[in-house]
């Protein structure tokens, strides 16, 4: 395959993805690039000082139900996946690491982000 590179190296390194994000196996599980794997080491060690609470991965949130008829699927349910979710002093935050801000994968993310913001009322936060 493109782009793919095949067997275990050092650093756990896996594919790559069109903006040179190479997805990253660790003990924690796989992340998307290095910075949302250095970003999660910084969240754990913030939690460890007890500065924030609950920190997730990968939270599912629905923004549109599926649509149905007759038992039919017509339409699949819209779902924004965070990277990260944990609690700040007391408020709900919700991460998303962004290493380009550009091409169509960023304009669903934008649309995505405002779907949040208005069916959730979670304002995303890009790092």
């Amino acid at each position: 395959m493109r782009g793919m590179r095949t067997g275990k190296q050092q650093g756990s390194m896996r594919s790559q993805n069109k903006y040179k994000a190479r997805k990253i196996e660790t003990s924690d599980g796989v992340f998307d690039s290095k910075k949302e794997y250095e970003r999660w080491l910084t969240l754990k060690e913030m939690e460890k000082l007890d500065l924030i609470e609950n920190l997730s991965r990968q939270v599912r949130y629905e923004l549109i139900p599926g649509q149905r008829v007759n038992g039919k699927i017509l339409e699949r349910a819209v779902y924004y996946v965070a990277d990260f979710e944990y609690i700040e002093n007391g408020q709900k935050v919700v991460e998303d690491v962004k290493g380009y801000r550009d091409g169509a994968a960023y304009r669903i993310f934008v649309i995505k982000r405002k779907l949040m913001l208005y069916i959730h009322g979670i304002r995303v936060k890009e790092i």
